[in-house]
């Protein structure tokens, strides 16, 4: 086999490759949706479902709490020094200039450390944030389940070794928008603006 014919073969598989992997990637957050008989153009995201909680007023809560609303969820935690924080202060920034958003939005901010964010924490922590943020915290297990609902990684930084009081969390930091009837719309990644999650949200209530 001559140069060329070598460097022609690596090539396509190196396209195969990346090809393989595209469609992989896409398989985890999309399932086809076979609820119609028609040909569709694209699946249906795999975030959200069933959960329960306790929000920061002690009471327990379900996703069914969440319908007629628009929801906005974001998974932190309130001893996180800064990325949690400045999103929900961005996140907070894009619905105080949008007229009547607590008639059209929620706010979900859900703690991915619940051994130390109690309901008690998380009531003085998101009174710093726009006026309808909710906290939501419960059991270990309640978290891991909702975690797991919205693709959301998360583990204790250090692991065993990390000190108890102290510790930090390493998670995804992602914002996902769920519609009045709790299905996926869009996410917002790390960074995203305050204008342009104004502007988003305004275009999807408004359409």
């Amino acid at each position: 086999m001559n140069a060329a014919m070598k460097k022609s073969t690596a090539i396509l598989a190196i396209s195969c490759l990346l090809l393989a992997t595209g469609i992989g990637a896409s398989a985890l957050l999309f399932a086809p949706d076979t609820s119609k008989t028609s040909v569709v153009s694209s699946g249906t995201a795999l975030v959200g479902g069933p959960f329960e909680a306790t929000n920061q007023d002690g009471k327990r809560v379900s996703e069914q709490d969440f319908l007629g609303k628009h929801t906005l969820f974001y998974f932190g935690f309130t001893f996180c020094p800064d990325i949690c924080p400045a999103e929900l202060q961005v996140i907070s920034a894009a619905l105080n200039d949008i007229a009547g958003a607590e008639d059209k939005f929620n706010l979900a901010f859900v703690t991915i450390d619940p051994a130390r964010d109690t309901p008690d924490i998380m009531k003085q922590y998101v009174a710093h944030f726009w006026p309808g943020t909710i906290g939501l915290t419960g059991s270990a297990e309640d978290i891991r389940k909702i975690a797991a609902a919205y693709r959301v990684y998360y583990t204790k930084a250090g692991g065993e070794n990390a000190d108890k009081d102290s510790y930090l969390m390493d998670h995804s930091s992602i914002t996902y928008l769920m519609g009045p009837d709790g299905k996926f719309i869009r996410h917002f990644p790390f960074g995203t603006s305050a204008d342009d999650i104004k502007k988003a949200l305004v275009d999807i209530t408004s359409g």
